[in-house]
């Protein structure tokens, strides 16, 4: 029973991190591309991790969607289908980050269009993601 729990503490934050990049992306008069996404690398990070907790699997603390996505492969039959998107989204979990590299209302579209299918995709797999979203 602890797993499950582990399991959907992890899938909590990943859609807290999935609400605020939807609440996010509405905003018209000052956008913040970056946060935005920053929050869908976040989520995709949190439904990878969630996932392998589930399974037993050990991860290292990494932001890489790459490595993570590794570890899933094999376990979780059709995650290569998402693989596109998880490296789309990998950028941003650094990149946004710091100076020098801003993102832009389109990668802001990009991102959230891109956990939108992530998410939907780990819905499937993941206990506590419902399968719509008011947003979506």
């Amino acid at each position: 029973m602890r797993k499950n729990n582990e399991v959907k503490a992890w899938v909590y934050k990943a859609e807290q991190d999935f609400e605020g990049a939807c609440i996010l992306a509405r905003k018209r008069k000052k956008p913040v591309p970056d946060l935005v996404c920053f929050h869908c690398h976040q989520a995709a990070e949190k439904f990878l991790k969630g996932y392998l907790v589930g399974e037993n699997v050990p991860f290292p603390k990494t932001h890489d969607l790459a490595s993570l996505e590794m570890l899933v492969s094999g376990r979780l039959p059709g995650v290569e289908l998402i693989s596109d998107l998880l490296l789309l989204l990998n950028r941003f979990g650094v990149l946004t980050r710091y100076p020098g590299d801003e993102t832009t209302t389109t990668d802001a579209k990009r991102a959230l269009k891109a956990i939108k299918e992530v998410r939907k995709f780990f819905a499937l797999h993941l206990p506590g993601i419902p399968e719509t979203h008011p947003g979506s």
